[in-house]
């Protein structure tokens, strides 16, 4: 045993050659005393970690970082935090899908708390460009990047690791994109389009441009919540893939949870799926799945949301449009109001957003006809 200083512990050499500085404390959560031991090739370097070391302790923090692994402590937090979150079904089963694909077999996930280290995750998200081939998103990127850091947020809660290093390394950004609209011409021909190549699929695509409704929003209703004597719809559910099953879970805020008012031609139209289906129902009655769905397939079950996506795809091919998604449609619903002259609230309620901010934040940019209405208006006031 050699001198110690003034707060170093004790301080010794093995006989191994290397350096060991102790030292002791209570763990205020169970009311035992521990000991830690530092290492190092020197005297100096071992008092140094030790020093680290009491200091973290003092703080309230763990004197070292678990050697649990990443990877392990990712799955396990979603059989627990994650399990037990306010989280949407269809968000906790996104959050285990990128753990599970991005990280848990990582060269991150690999490494334990005691090791990993913001260059760790810098070389995570460096690598994190393609996968199986097919190149990673970017808006994937950042999602991964974002249940990583709630990963070790709760890591950090549980006293595994000091600080969270995720959060020291910047997000990952997403390039914006102008929004894809459809002029009054372009969304006719889509719709004429529809109606010749996937005659089932073209009454929800024409809701979709007439209420701007997002796709689950418009697969998840059911008669109870569609008044055609008032001409309004109330919005309750989404329905989406939830661990392979369709399923129908919460709407993604609360302010999607409304009721929205529709016009004449959109109550015409839902009058005739009314109609068309109960014609279906009572042919294929010893089928019929039972549900009160207002898109359905021939048996009464609820359509299948790839499948739209698909309708949309075949129609915009066949009425020579590029560039048209599903949300291309909620998009110009959204950009009709706005150029009819719709306040920026009143389109964000309608559109069932978080606020107003993301209203103007995803529809600042309006259709070239619009902004030239808007640009003649402002030439003509002087």
């Amino acid at each position: 045993m050699t001198k110690r200083g003034n707060g170093e512990g004790s301080v010794s050499r093995r006989l191994d050659g290397k350096w060991e500085a102790r030292f002791s404390y209570v763990d205020a959560s169970t009311g035992r005393q521990k000991r830690v031991s530092s290492y190092g090739a020197t005297r100096a370097e071992a008092v140094r970690k030790s020093k680290e070391k009491r200091a973290r302790v003092e703080a309230g923090q763990p004197a070292r970082d678990s050697t649990l692994t990443v990877g392990e402590y990712a799955r396990q937090w979603c059989g627990s935090t994650l399990a037990v979150s306010p989280r949407k079904e269809s968000t906790r089963a996104t959050y285990t899908t990128l753990l599970e694909a991005y990280v848990i077999d990582s060269p991150l996930g690999a490494l334990s708390f005691e090791r990993a280290k913001p260059t760790d995750v810098e070389r995570w998200l460096a690598a994190l460009v393609r996968r199986d081939g097919e190149a990673v998103s970017d808006s994937t990127r950042r999602q991964a990047y974002t249940v990583l850091r709630a990963v070790f947020d709760t890591a950090v809660r549980d006293g595994l690791a000091a600080r969270n290093i995720v959060a020291t390394v910047a997000r990952p950004r997403v390039k914006s994109s102008e929004e894809r609209f459809l002029t009054p011409d372009e969304t006719t021909r889509l719709l004429e389009a529809a109606r010749r190549a996937t005659p089932r699929y073209a009454p929800i695509l024409e809701i979709l441009v007439r209420t701007g409704l997002r796709r689950g929003e418009a697969l998840a209703l059911c008669w109870p919540d569609v008044d055609l004597d008032s001409g309004t719809v109330r919005v309750r559910g989404t329905l989406g893939r939830v661990g392979g099953v369709l399923a129908v879970t919460e709407p993604k805020t609360d302010r999607s949870r409304r009721t929205i008012s529709i016009g004449p031609r959109a109550v015409a139209l839902l009058r005739e799926v009314q109609a068309a289906q109960a014609s279906e129902h009572r042919a294929h009655a010893d089928l019929w799945a039972g549900g009160s769905f207002v898109f359905t397939t021939p048996t009464g079950t609820p359509l299948d949301p790839r499948n739209v996506l698909r309708a949309v795809g075949e129609a915009a091919k066949r009425a020579g449009l590029d560039g048209v998604k599903v949300h291309t449609l909620r998009h110009t619903a959204a950009s009709i109001m706005l150029g009819k002259g719709e306040s920026l609230k009143a389109v964000s309620d309608h559109l069932g957003h978080s606020s107003v901010a993301i209203t103007g934040d995803v529809y600042g940019a309006l259709a070239p006809d619009v902004k030239r209405e808007a640009a003649l208006a402002l030439d003509g006031a002087f």
